[in-house]
């Protein structure tokens, strides 16, 4: 049975990015997303590009039965699965009084419940083999507070912690978990989650070397991967400062952020 990658948020950005880079080691596909045009571009480009089977899944992440739905999508179609990565997010950018609930309740759907519900539907077969991969793409908002971002930094603590502890579980069976938390990177993220030009001119990095990187740690079975010097210093802060001075820091460019986007 020819060995699957299962990404979610395949259609475009780092999904996408990896995606090329599973199928040029020869692995079929399985690409989840809410952009179902995306996905059928995306699944032509690769197939014409490399000798592989690509499969693609339209399903909205943040509902409650997603994860059973791509579950019952991989039974029908007999794949087995050989690398998870869990990659579709988004963001909510504001002060929390005033940020949508639904959207807020939406992006920790998909972050955590439908991550969390796609490792424990899955994990079993892979087991059963003796071998996988498992990547988490949470950031490096997951080591800091995040003030005008709360919920989101949040919710990627949780992806890391959870990785974390899986990974130490997992020891002996042949599968690894790997935490990826990369920085500011070119995608479509600052302008879905409502800070499209954000207040850092630097350190910001392409999809595509995020995705060669995190690859890389996820087959050297790393339980954490940061691309990037001031992202892993980033990710060292808060061992040296109190977490109340981190999180006025980072309040304070989240701050400066939320008043140009007012006058814009």
């Amino acid at each position: 049975m020819s060995k699957v990658a299962l990404i979610t948020g395949g259609a475009s950005g780092i999904g996408f990015e990896f995606a090329k880079i599973v199928a040029a080691d020869g692995y079929n596909l399985l690409l989840i997303d809410i952009n179902e045009n995306g996905l059928k571009e995306a699944c032509d480009s690769l197939t014409s590009e490399f000798e592989v089977e690509a499969n693609y899944l339209f399903e909205d992440l943040s509902k409650t039965q997603a994860a059973a739905n791509v579950h019952s999508f991989i039974n029908q179609k007999n794949l087995a699965i050989h690398i998870i990565f869990n990659n579709a997010g988004f963001g909510n950018f504001g002060y929390f009084k005033e940020t949508s609930l639904e959207k807020d309740n939406a992006m920790l759907n998909v972050h955590m419940i439908t991550t969390t519900n796609l490792i424990k539907l899955l994990l079993p077969q892979m087991i059963k083999r003796g071998e996988g991969r498992i990547l988490n793409n949470a950031s490096v908002a997951a080591f800091v507070p995040g003030p005008l971002m709360s919920t989101y930094h949040a919710s990627k603590a949780y992806l890391l912690y959870l990785s974390l502890a899986l990974n130490d579980e997992l020891k002996g069976t042949g599968i690894t978990v790997t935490t990826l938390c990369p920085g500011m990177t070119r995608t479509g993220f600052q302008k879905a989650n409502g800070n499209e030009t954000p207040d850092i001119k630097f350190n910001i990095a392409t999809a595509k070397d995020v995705a060669k990187y995190g690859y890389k740690m996820m087959m050297k079975g790393k339980p954490v991967a940061i691309p990037g010097f001031f992202n892993k210093l980033s990710a060292f802060l808060p061992r040296f400062l109190p977490r109340k001075r981190v999180a006025s820091m980072v309040g304070n460019i989240q701050r400066k952020n939320h008043a140009k986007r007012m006058t814009n």
